[in-house]
């Protein structure tokens, strides 16, 4: 039976985390959920948790309608959990990283810092295939529809168990009862919302985030899951690139004579 981590970076007691739990489970995976005791948005893949004596608190947790399932408060990010989970922290590695479902989606080349990501990517750094499914609730929802986001990574895991061990997706969901099916999507230049500063002190910031301004790029991330699609997209974690730039034969090598 395929061995399921099931994550976020919302926490332990997000709604979109037990909707992919119970979805997950209901497709047959052999499921453990561990996610942060507390939001940790905007986390990326980062490994850094709250430690006291050189270790990490991670505290046992009974989810409601899901009693039977192992679950793990972990006093860190996603990124640490699903490194950990592969180093055996909650029994048998994991075969797949399911990260969400997320409150809010996560698309284009700002999905570098979301924690959902980070989660399904790290998964696939050490072995595991992993999907990040995010709800698109926009600024103001009224309602959420995290269990068709559920149901719609669902459709996708066939597929993403065929694929080669690592592959990793992303997938964002309108947040609807209804959609207009599935798309392959590029990763838009930036995403739909940003960070912007808010109040800047001598001794402190604050940040907020905001809608971009701007119309979505065609056939992006961004674009199509406006248009009501929910979109799918393969990403990698770190790769290298050529650095052709003129004359870098020239500067030699560090400590060189």
């Amino acid at each position: 039976m395929t061995r399921a981590l099931i994550t976020n970076d919302d926490g332990i007691d997000a709604p979109g985390l037990a909707a992919l739990a119970h979805a997950a489970r209901s497709a047959g995976l052999e499921i453990v959920i561990a996610a942060p005791v507390r939001q940790s948005s905007g986390a990326g893949a980062s490994i850094i948790a709250a430690e006291e004596d050189g270790r990490v608190r991670v505290d046992t947790r009974t989810l409601p309608g899901l009693e039977e399932v192992p679950a793990y408060a972990v006093h860190g990010g996603p990124g640490l959990i699903a490194l950990i989970a592969a180093r055996g922290a909650f029994g048998a590695a994991v075969d797949l990283v399911l990260s969400g479902v997320n409150h809010g989606a996560n698309v284009g080349r700002a999905i570098l810092h979301s924690g959902t990501v980070g989660a399904a990517l790290t998964g696939g750094l050490n072995g595991a295939r992993g999907m990040a499914v995010s709800l698109d609730v926009g600024m103001h929802p009224e309602e959420f529809h995290w269990d068709a986001a559920a149901a719609a990574a669902m459709r996708l895991l066939p597929g993403l168990q065929s694929a080669p061990e690592r592959t990793v997706i992303n997938v964002n969901a309108p947040n609807s009862a209804t959609t207009r099916g599935f798309s392959e999507a590029s990763l838009a230049p930036f995403g739909i919302v940003q960070t912007t500063m808010a109040e800047a002190e001598e001794h402190y910031i604050r940040l907020a985030v905001e809608e971009l301004p701007n119309t979505p790029e065609e056939g992006s991330d961004a674009a199509l899951l406006a248009d009501g699609w929910v979109t799918v997209t393969g990403i990698d974690a770190i790769m290298s690139r050529p650095f052709a730039v003129e004359g870098l034969s020239d500067v030699g090598r560090i400590g060189a004579d």
